[in-house]
């Protein structure tokens, strides 16, 4: 049976529509606000790949980037350049790039320099100058470029220890980065601010071993040092700003509040934080009066209004925050609605759409639901599932990246096409998932893999005990670390799932190690407790490679040839020993690196999916498609 004859999959049936629309048309997935200017960078998924606009919020005027977007690309403030990393190959490895939106030619904005990966980007309020923080096999740089290419790079911070994010105060004179060098080998950050004229450290924001602090933003006024960051004293995330230079610091520690509460922005001229109450993965959007002390919740209609990116060129992916005149702009997103813009009216809290969502057909919502794991920790659990009170035809279990990522509640059309074709969907935010506190984030240290498997369990037993996850229906799915969370479960909890569909899967640590790049390197011999040469026995048990003889379901791994996170070399390795252990293996290749972005791609993929499980479901093996194509 084809991925297009699957059951309320095609056209009519109940839901009146092809699940195949909602991979049509382009799908807004990131927002990036312009210091200095009331502009924003909206980056969409299309069907042939990543595009977006320049969005001016005085007029709502729209000026398409007329080029392929990066990922981490960042706009100017004139609204005439972007600055992103030119990638051919889609290896996240390259050199910064400025090409202007009318047409000119592009400008390397880093001569002469080794090939990198980027882990920050921030445009001055100026627009001319960026402050990048590259990474090589020499460690980790904070450059100071010049846009119009008429200075050399300067360097302003360099470590051998990871330090990620760099950005630049308002007038320029400062620059803020999260660094390591006080804790080395642990990923617990400090904030460190550097003097741009001559690169000597101002000050360095640690509350201790235990307590990581990371940089959000500085006073958007000149002459204003202050930093806002994010402190850990208590285990949970809570605000704090920072003066650098006199050493003041202003802490809400919000205690009547459980749970991380992020900070988002802050207007000086008003002294108001915005901040994100996370409770069970749910969000709830606070301002908090400094001078008063006071927090008052808003009302707002449900979904998610940030979602972090903690492993990637920016930290966010779209995050709520202020408009230069103070007027409160929310980004948000639900399971199903995709991402708009909204603003809350100063005078009277009236909501109005500035950016509408696009038209996808009708979806579910999801309800977010805690389970306890083998330890008492409770983890969160997204569930979906068909409409009427029926039986489902199976149960999705996806599992996200990072793994210091988090799943929240935001449009998914992959989600909502599992749910046309009649399966339950449910996502797990297990131990390592951000926005759950301090405990929760570092569970899995030392022990990959263990507290994860423990998490799974917990939601496996809470989804039968509602009557899903029929062991013989049941399919777990997801990419990068979401993909080695899919082959893991195969292998340690191989009575419990029919398939697993592995995105860009981390199957062996062993060997992905050497190919990764060098920032990826430096965070998992922090996560894994070592490198495989130090500890291969720690190594080796929480490589999914290392349990193949356990497998009992058939695996599917999707993989980019030119991947520097989850080496192809790895993936080889993985799918070449399940098919010596006698298993049931397709591995399947694409051009690029670690993503495919385009919605062509993602609906190729779904297809796949579906025709994998109707496979399974009626009894065939997968890799007899292999030889079938």
């Amino acid at each position: 049976m084809s991925a297009d004859a699957t059951p309320g999959g095609t056209g009519g049936g109940a839901t009146g529509f092809a699940w195949r629309e909602r991979f049509a048309g382009s799908l807004p997935v990131a927002f990036r606000p312009v210091r200095g200017a009331d502009r924003a960078l909206v980056i969409e998924r299309r069907v042939d790949g990543i595009g977006g606009f320049a969005w001016d919020a005085r007029t709502g005027a729209r000026t398409e980037v007329p080029v392929e977007v990066a990922w981490g690309a960042a706009l100017t403030p004139d609204g005439g350049t972007i600055v992103q990393l030119h990638d051919p190959t889609g290896s996240e490895i390259g050199h910064l790039n400025a090409i202007p939106l009318d047409g000119g030619p592009a400008r390397d904005l880093t001569p002469g320099f080794d090939w990198y990966v980027v882990r920050g980007l921030d445009v001055a309020a100026d627009g001319r100058t960026a402050v990048a923080t590259l990474v090589d096999g020499s460690g980790f740089t904070l450059w100071l470029l010049d846009l119009a290419g008429l200075a050399a790079p300067r360097r302003l911070f360099t470590s051998v220890n990871e330090a990620w994010y760099g950005i630049l105060s308002a007038d320029g004179t400062l620059a803020a980065i999260d660094t390591t060098d006080h804790g080395p080998g642990t990923r617990r950050f400090a904030a460190t601010v550097v003097d741009v004229a001559g690169g000597a450290i101002v000050a360095t924001l640690t509350d201790g071993p235990l307590a990581p602090v990371h940089r959000v933003r500085f006073s958007p006024h000149v002459g204003d040092p202050r930093l806002l960051v994010e402190t850990e004293r208590s285990g949970f995330a809570r605000p704090c700003v920072w003066d650098p230079v006199s050493g003041d610091r202003r802490d809400a520690d919000l205690p009547d509040l459980a749970g991380d509460v992020l900070a988002l922005d802050w207007h000086p001229a008003e002294d108001r934080l915005l901040l994100l109450h996370v409770d069970g993965g749910v969000h709830r959007v606070l301002e908090h009066d400094l001078g008063t002390g006071a927090t008052f919740a808003l009302d707002l209609p449900q979904g998610a209004y940030a979602e972090p990116d903690v492993a990637d060129v920016h930290p966010m992916v779209f995050a709520s925050h202020y408009a230069p005149d103070g007027t409160l702009r929310l980004t948000r997103s639900r399971w199903d609605e995709p991402l708009h813009v909204i603003e809350r009216d100063r005078t009277d809290d009236r909501l109005r759409t500035r950016i509408a969502p696009v038209a996808v057909p009708p979806g579910r919502t999801f309800a977010s639901e805690l389970v306890a794991s083998r330890d008492g920790t409770r983890v969160q659990l997204w569930v979906g599932r068909p409409p009427g009170d029926g039986p489902v035809r199976g149960t999705v279990l996806a599992f996200h990246g990072g793994p210091n990522l988090v799943v929240v509640d935001r449009y998914d059309p992959s989600a909502q096409a599992w749910i046309d074709a009649g399966f339950a969907y449910a996502a797990l935010n297990f131990r390592g998932s951000v926005t759950f506190g301090r405990a929760f984030r570092e569970g899995f240290w030392g022990n990959v893999g263990d507290r994860e498997i423990d998490d799974v369990e917990a939601a496996l037993a809470w989804l039968r005990g509602h009557g899903l996850a029929d062991p013989a229906t049941t399919f777990a799915t997801g990419e990068s670390y979401g993909g080695f969370m899919t082959l893991l479960c195969l292998g340690r909890l191989p009575s419990d799932f029919a398939g697993g569909l592995a995105h860009v899967a981390l199957a062996d640590w062993g060997l992905a190690y050497a190919g990764m790049n060098p920032a990826l390197q430096a965070a998992w011999r922090s996560f894994l407790g070592g490198t495989p040469a130090s500890a291969p026995e720690r190594v080796a048990r929480s490589s999914p490679i290392s349990h193949v003889a356990a497998v009992r379901s058939p695996a599917w791994l999707n993989q980019g040839r030119n991947d520097t996170r989850t080496p192809p070399g790895q993936a080889q390795a993985y799918a070449d020993a399940l098919r010596a252990a006698g298993g049931d293996v397709l591995l399947e290749w694409f051009e690029g690196g670690h993503t495919a972005p385009g919605l062509g791609r993602a609906e190729a993929d779904q297809a796949r999916m579906l025709e994998l499980v109707e496979r399974r479901l009626a009894g065939l093996r997968w890799d007899a498609l292999a030889t079938e194509s």
